[in-house]
């Protein structure tokens, strides 16, 4: 008997996905760059964003699978999914989806701006997945726009100000992700183009350049960054950290692109985790930025 409602439960659950709920982190970038996480309420603002932007994912991929209901069934990967399997029947998916939406958005009425911006991701993935997925360009910038809500979304929470390099950086860097994404799938054509047939209009010159156009934009506009926040620091120990952590950046960046290249990156929430030079250098770009901060 007990059987039954643990399985519902595990796939409640999964249909969330909260494999990519990492993503989310995303939240911290500007009240960490703003050094306002060393106070109990900037952490508190960091949790409320990263709880609502969950769920509301959570809630989009519900909503979205159950529409793909009838294709996922016949996919040979997809079909193991929650919905498909018969795991979760539809009508108590139709009702989780729409409680975590209303979660995510109670939740983000704790900080009242944030609601608009939840609200905004919304309507953004909602589009994505109902129309502007098979429009060539316009899906690579829905996706990586949805990366930069999720950094605005902490700016938001924590009533932190956003600098325009901060805007560009993160602007750049989702680009390049989302581009590499499409490459790596691109260069496996054969075994997601019936699932992604907007792939059929790309080339791998065009995205090539897409990735080096959105890798220098980011590399630019971290050091400029990097060294607007050095000259904010009028001197001292944290004027020198600003200006170093540009390596490590740099160095991730391009071994980023490394990984695209080789047709490794159709995952690239994955990438920091698999690839231990990306790792190094992640850890060590957050170590001497937060040094900064810190001495600053």
């Amino acid at each position: 008997m007990s059987e039954r409602p643990t399985s519902l439960l595990v796939g409640l659950i999964r249909s969330l996905r909260p494999q990519q709920w990492t993503k989310n982190l995303l939240v911290l970038a500007a009240p960490l760059g703003a050094g306002v996480l060393g106070s109990v309420e900037g952490v508190i603002d960091v949790v409320i964003a990263f709880v609502a932007f969950s769920l509301a994912a959570g809630a989009t991929y519900v909503l979205n699978d159950l529409r793909d209901l009838e294709q996922d069934r016949v996919h040979p990967r997809k079909r193991h999914r929650p919905f498909a399997s018969g795991a979760v029947p539809v009508g108590v998916g139709i009702v989780w989806g729409l409680a975590t939406l209303a979660g995510a958005i109670a939740v983000s009425l704790l900080r009242p701006h944030l609601v608009w911006v939840v609200l905004g991701y919304v309507v953004l993935t909602t589009s994505y997945s109902l129309w502007l997925k098979h429009l060539a360009v316009i899906e690579l910038v829905a996706v990586a726009a949805g990366f930069v809500v999720r950094a605005v979304a902490g700016a938001v929470a924590a009533d932190v100000p956003i600098s325009p390099w901060f805007f560009v950086v993160v602007s750049a860097g989702a680009l390049l992700m989302v581009t590499g994404k499409r490459s790596s799938e691109l260069a496996h054509l054969g075994d997601t183009g019936a699932t992604r047939p907007v792939l059929t209009e790309y080339t791998s010159g065009y995205l090539r350049s897409v990735e080096v156009i959105a890798a220098s934009l980011a590399l630019a506009g971290y050091a400029l960054w990097a060294f607007d926040s050095a000259i904010a620091t009028q001197g001292g120990a944290g004027d020198v950290l600003f200006k170093v952590s540009l390596a490590p950046f740099a160095a991730a960046v391009l071994r980023f692109v490394l990984i695209v290249d080789r047709g490794e990156a159709a995952e690239p929430e994955y990438v920091l985790v698999r690839d231990r030079q990306m790792l190094v250098l992640s850890l060590v770009w957050m170590g001497v930025y937060g040094a900064g901060v810190f001495f600053s």
